[in-house]
């Protein structure tokens, strides 16, 4: 690519090129973005460490030959190798909050922020609410934000079977110091949790099935494949939590559990169970609701 660094003096001059570039280039938006100038203000930005809401005239101030060295650079990472852009600044938002990550974690993007933000309800009495386990939590923003938003006098055990990812989470818990309320613990679900009761289990496993996985945007590729992969069907996990959640769920707690496009395939799986498939004003659907009494009533289909 050759690049006009004598043609380019602003902010808002870099802002209109790359997104001109990052649409030439056919990239796909979808780790915190849905379209390329979003994603140029974001990379830009956080390259000239500005926040986006800057005053107006930032936008036409000259930039140094070092700091259009610098943008050309992320721009032509971003493009060539199809890194997302949370990955290169090391951040990216959920439910309204700043979350660190890196590969070893899946981009924060559940429709789960938006139950966050509701507290819940109506299918949950925040009252009733004293210990939620966050079940594959990866950055540990569903714990966090659940922990900061919905819950603000309960416990959050933050499970994650990768040492790595539960790094970062701890790193995130760090951060809006809440060691005192958030637990990052490692365990292949739910293991190393005997004895433990949950007023709420929410989860956002890995769902996508083989050929799905076949077929993603190079973008996702950069992400950990054990965050994603989850067998021919896309139910591997979710049918280990359907069978074992019962065990660690209190008699009025609840089960909410992401499974994408796997949707489809789960209800055919258990054509008798009846799934509540909770609706979003911002995102994909795929997200289902199940109280104890139902998974007891239903444990035999699970076995």
């Amino acid at each position: 690519m050759d690049y006009p660094i004598d043609e380019l003096h602003t902010p808002a001059d870099f802002i209109r090129w790359s997104a001109s570039r990052f649409n030439e280039a056919q990239l796909y938006f979808g780790h915190g973005t849905d379209n390329a100038i979003d994603e140029a203000i974001w990379l830009i930005m956080h390259t000239l460490h500005l926040p986006n809401n800057v005053p107006a005239f930032i936008w036409d101030t000259r930039l140094t030959y070092a700091e259009k060295s610098a943008l050309f650079a992320v721009i032509e990472k971003r493009i060539d190798e199809r890194i997302p852009t949370a990955y290169l600044t090391g951040m990216a938002w959920f439910a309204g909050l700043q979350f660190k990550v890196d590969p070893h974690v899946l981009i924060p993007r559940s429709p789960i922020a938006e139950l966050i933000n509701r507290h819940y309800e109506p299918w949950i009495k925040p009252e009733n609410v004293h210990r939620v386990l966050d079940l594959c939590t990866g950055s540990g923003c569903i714990a966090i934000a659940t922990a900061l938003i919905a819950f603000p006098d309960a416990e959050v055990d933050a499970v994650d079977i990768s040492p790595e990812a539960l790094a970062i989470a701890q790193a995130n818990i760090d951060g809006y110091d809440l060691q005192d309320r958030v637990y990052a613990v490692q365990s292949d679900l739910f293991s190393n949790l005997k004895g433990m009761r949950y007023d709420l289990i929410v989860s956002n496993p890995p769902y996508v099935d083989a050929e799905e996985l076949a077929n993603m945007p190079a973008e996702y590729h950069h992400e950990p494949r054990l965050g994603l992969e989850a067998g021919r069907d896309g139910l591997l996990f979710a049918r280990k939590i359907l069978k074992e959640a019962i065990h660690y769920l209190n008699p009025h707690g609840v089960l909410i559990v992401e499974v994408g496009v796997s949707q489809y395939a789960l209800m055919e799986a258990y054509p008798d169970i009846p799934f509540m498939w909770l609706t979003f004003e911002a995102s994909e659907d795929g997200v289902f609701l199940l109280t104890a009494e139902q998974l007891q009533e239903y444990a035999p289909y699970f076995a």
